[in-house]
């Protein structure tokens, strides 16, 4: 099925990802593409419109991202947000400056104008800002149709074009009826919402049929929600033509090589080959302690392990990966910016021979992931299971990596998990887990002296894992986790909360 599309252009903002995001949650397809993309391009494409995001560039900056006119002559619906709303302003003969007063952060919205952009919303809300630069004047047949105190042009369209601009940011949570504002472009667009999950699965299990024919499909399961989901829709369509290899590198959280096993290959009945690799691992990480050199040799040895269990198979035609969509946009594509690899993005390919890479997952979202597990019938507990680096444990372990480090961080991570479980936040945070500290601290167990490790506990709530901000978990929770964890968890004697937000922090600590 040929599903609408909306093409989100991407001019560097730190919320464009959550712009495709908010689009698809209303059950329309889009799909987040460089800026520079030429207009034969965007033709083939064939959106049912066009969404320009925000940016951290000046339109009139040397070298500021810019848009061929020609984009918006094609007759397709457009919404500029922030940097989008200017270039729109000053491509069809507009005057953008600076602004007297920038606006940052919540900020009054008064709607004076009737528009359909403006369907179901007050006069009178809270929007979200963040721009140093304004609209003075603006092109001929666009009519202002909102304001702040700040900015006398916070919206605009041209009705007959079905070109609209908003300089505050609809795609944040922050802005009180942005959803209502994205749903009322998506109206505009002629949008028939029919972008689902359970029809995603359903296509992708029948294109995965005809693509694979009677092939046979290697895929590496690393017990990760992505991973996990890709296999069981390659499984769904082929059956026992798909072999799953589980590397047990010794660096797993508590319980997660047993219960990846349990639910795969006891319950799932999906051919499920567990390879003990834990000796080799460790070996290999003794007396290393950065955390890069950590990354290289668990990502060398990953590969190696699974090189040779694939020789071992025989004949493999396809290899399955769980590639997402956020893992292809962070790792760079046309002028944007490498956030950071990812090893995924046509990483294995190149080490081992197969006739074709197969990525089920690679136009999805986190969020959507997880939707086609539950449609798959996937556990909660796989399906919402929370991320974890390649690395594992190695790297929220500070400074060299052993046996006894492993069990510490181990023990402490599960207690914070059940605790956060057993209060109901595990889906209010987006990711939690416990790091063991390279520092050691004097404290009185059992009436004597110890000096023990300190645990520190990580918990952050986000949207796209681009940005995050500490979670503000409830104290008695936070509390009985730092009890439990100081007296179950034998060498550990101090328990602390890391409250720093992302930026400057990142939400790893390694």
């Amino acid at each position: 099925m040929r599903h609408q599309k909306i093409l989100v252009l991407d001019f560097g903002g730190q919320y464009n990802q959550l712009i495709a995001r908010r689009v698809r949650e209303l059950n329309v397809y889009s799909e987040l593409r460089p800026s520079e993309l030429s207009v034969e391009e965007i033709k083939r494409l064939d959106p049912i419109g066009i969404i320009l995001t925000g940016g951290p560039s000046s339109v009139y900056e040397k070298n500021a991202p810019y848009l061929a006119k020609d984009v918006l002559a094609l007759g397709i619906p457009v919404l500029g947000i922030c940097y989008g709303c200017q270039l729109i302003t000053v491509l069809l003969g507009g005057e953008v400056g600076r602004a007297e007063r920038s606006e940052f952060g919540k900020t009054q919205l008064t709607v004076h104008a009737e528009s359909p952009l403006f369907d179901g919303i007050p006069k009178k809300s809270v929007c979200w800002m963040s721009h140093t630069d304004r609209i003075r004047t603006l092109p001929d047949g666009f009519t202002a149709l909102a304001s702040t105190d700040g900015c006398p042009v916070a919206a605009y369209g041209d009705e007959e074009k079905s070109i609209y601009g908003v300089q505050f940011h609809p795609e944040v949570v922050h802005t009180e009826y942005g959803g209502q504002v994205l749903k009322n472009f998506l109206r505009i667009c002629g949008a028939r919402g029919d972008w689902t999950m359970h029809g995603f699965v359903e296509e992708s299990v029948l294109s995965l049929k005809e693509r694979l024919g009677t092939g046979r499909v290697l895929s590496a399961m690393s017990g990760g929600v992505d991973s996990a989901v890709a296999a069981a829709l390659v499984h769904r369509a082929i059956g026992e033509r798909l072999t799953c290899v589980f590397v047990d590198h010794g660096l797993h959280r508590k319980g997660e090589p047993e219960e990846v096993m349990r639910v795969f290959r006891d319950e799932l009945h999906m051919n499920l080959i567990r390879v003990d690799a834990r000796e080799l691992f460790l070996n290999a990480l003794r007396g290393v302690t950065d955390p890069e050199e950590k990354r290289r040799i668990i990502g060398r040895l990953f590969i190696e392990v699974f090189e040779r269990q694939a020789r071992a198979i025989g004949s493999v035609d396809y290899l399955v990966q769980g590639t997402i969509y956020p893992d292809v946009v962070e790792s760079g594509r046309g002028k944007s910016a490498v956030i950071k690899s990812h090893h995924n993005v046509g990483g294995l390919p190149d080490v081992i021979d197969f006739k074709e890479l197969v990525e089920p997952l690679r136009d999805l979202f986190k969020d959507e992931v997880r939707r086609v597990g539950t449609e798959l019938g996937l556990e909660e507990r796989i399906v919402w299971r929370q991320p974890c680096p390649g690395p594992a444990l190695a790297i929220r372990i500070m400074g060299e990596v052993t046996e006894e480090k492993l069990e510490i961080v181990r023990e402490a991570d599960a207690i914070f998990t059940e605790e956060l479980m057993r209060a109901g936040l595990e889906k209010d945070v987006w990711q939690y887990f416990a790091v063991l500290t390279d520092s050691k601290t004097v404290g009185v167990q059992g009436d004597a002296r110890t000096y023990e490790n300190v645990i520190a506990l990580r918990a952050v709530t986000s949207v796209d894992a681009m940005t995050a901000d500490w979670a503000r978990i409830p104290y008695e929770v936070l509390e009985r986790v730092s009890v439990r964890i100081t007296g179950e968890v034998r060498h550990a004697n101090r328990v602390v909360y890391d409250i720093t937000s992302k930026p400057p922090a990142t939400i790893e600590w390694e």
